[in-house]
C-alpha cells in the first residue's frame, strides 16, 4: 500500500461484482490485507454463496445493488475495483444490454466515485479485447481483431470501451485508473452451469457425461488459477504502473489437452464428443506477461496440477451438496 496516498484507517476498498467468482476471492484477499471492504453486486450472476464466509467478518459489508443505477451514498473509498459484468458467453449473451451498461454506465459511476474521493481504480478488462488474434502471444501493444456486431461483441466491446473510459478519466480528470486484462481464470466458486469451458468439463466429468468440445479442440487457451489472478489485481492496485497489463497463465493448452487434464484430475473416463465450432471463437490465446513481471513483479505461481486439484475438490463438494438439496 506504499503508493496509496493518505489512506483512511483502515483503508476502504469497494469491489463491484464482489459476489462473483473472481470478485469474492478478491474481497477475501483484501480483508486479509487489512482493508475494510464493501462488496457491491446485483446478484444477476454473482451469488451470496460465494461470500458466505465473509459476511460475519469485521470490516466486510455487502450491498445488493446494480452499479449501472449509480453507487448512491458511499463512504469515502481509497480503492475501487470494477469487476461488475457477466463473464461467460451464455451469461453475457442473455444479458447483452446489461453487459454493455456494466462496462459503460456502471464503470462511469465507479470512475466518478474514484474522482470524488481521489481513489485509485482498477478496471478488470479481458483478453477478449484481442478478439481472434493475429499476433501470438498477445502483448498489450496488440490492438486486436474484434467483431463489433458478432455474438461476443457485447462483452468484447464493453471491455474495449471500458479501457477507453479509464484512459479518458485518467487524462482529463486526473483519476488514477488502471487496466488489467484478465485471461482465462479458474478455481473454486466457478458456477458449474455458467457455460464456460472448464466448469463445463469438470461438471460433465464428475457426472460421468461426455465432455463436449466445440470445433476441433485444437484451439488453445491459457489458464490462470484465481489466487494468482487476484494477486495480479492487488499488485496493480498498489503500484505505480497504470497498464494495460496482461494477467494470465503462461502455459498454452489446446482445448483437447484441457479436457484430458480434467479427466485426469477427476479420475474419470468420459469420452470426448465434438460439436460445431462456435462463431468468433479465438483460435489461439496466450498472454505475453513480460510487462506484468517488469512492472508488478507478478508471475503465475500455481501449477495446473495443483490448481486443477483444488478446483475439482470444490466442484465435488458443491455438486454433492446440490444433489442433496435436490
Amino acid at each position: 500500500m506504499s503508493d496509496l496516498l493518505a489512506p483512511s484507517s483502515p483503508p476502504h476498498a469497494l469491489v463491484t461484482g464482489g459476489a462473483g467468482f473472481i470478485g469474492s476471492h478478491l474481497c477475501e484477499r483484501l480483508l486479509a490485507d487489512g482493508y475494510r471492504v464493501t462488496c457491491l453486486d446485483n446478484l444477476s450472476t454473482g451469488s451470496l454463496r460465494n461470500i458466505a464466509g465473509l459476511t460475519e467478518r469485521p470490516g466486510f459489508a455487502f450491498r445488493e445493488h446494480d452499479a449501472t443505477e449509480g453507487l448512491g451514498r458511499t463512504d469515502r473509498v481509497d480503492l475501487v475495483f470494477h469487476l461488475a459484468s457477466a463473464a461467460s458467453p451464455p451469461q453475457y449473451q442473455r444479458r447483452a444490454v446489461e453487459t454493455l451498461r456494466a462496462g459503460s454506465v456502471g464503470l462511469f459511476a465507479a470512475l466518478d466515485l474514484a474522482a470524488r474521493d481521489g481513489a485509485r481504480l482498477v478496471f478488470a478488462s479481458s483478453s477478449e479485447v484481442y478478439g481472434d488474434p493475429e499476433e501470438h502471444p498477445q502483448p498489450e501493444s496488440y490492438r486486436g481483431r474484434v467483431s463489433t456486431t458478432g455474438p461476443r461483441s457485447m462483452y468484447d466491446e464493453a471491455k474495449r470501451f471500458g479501457e477507453a473510459a479509464c484512459a479518458a478519466y485518467r487524462t482529463s480528470r486526473g483519476v488514477d485508473a488502471k487496466i488489467a486484462r484478465l485471461f482465462n481464470t479458474y478455481g473454486p466458486r466457478m458456477d458449474p452451469d455458467d457455460g464456460r469451458m472448464l466448469p463445463t468439463f469438470i461438471r460433465q466429468a464428475l457426472d460421468g457425461e461426455p465432455l463436449t468440445v466445440h470445433g476441433t479442440g485444437r484451439q488453445t487457451r491459457s489458464l490462470c488459477y484465481v489466487d494468482d489472478t487476484v494477486d495480479g489485481l492487488v499488485r496493480l492496485a498498489r503500484g505505480s504502473w497504470a497498464g494495460p497489463v496482461n494477467i494470465g497463465g503462461s502455459q498454452e493448452l489446446t482445448v483437447n489437452a484441457t479436457a484430458l487434464a480434467v479427466l485426469e484430475a477427476v479420475g474419470g473416463h468420459s469420452p470426448i464428443t465434438y460439436l460445431p465450432a462456435l462463431p468468433d471463437d479465438p483460435a489461439r490465446r496466450r498472454p505475453d506477461t513480460a510487462l506484468a513481471l517488469r512492472h508488478l513483479g507478478w508471475r503465475q505461481t500455481t501449477g495446473l496440477d495443483d490448481g486443477m486439484r483444488a478446483t475439482v475438490a470444490w466442484f465435488r463438494e458443491r455438486l454433492a451438496a446440490r444433489a442433496v438439496a435436490g
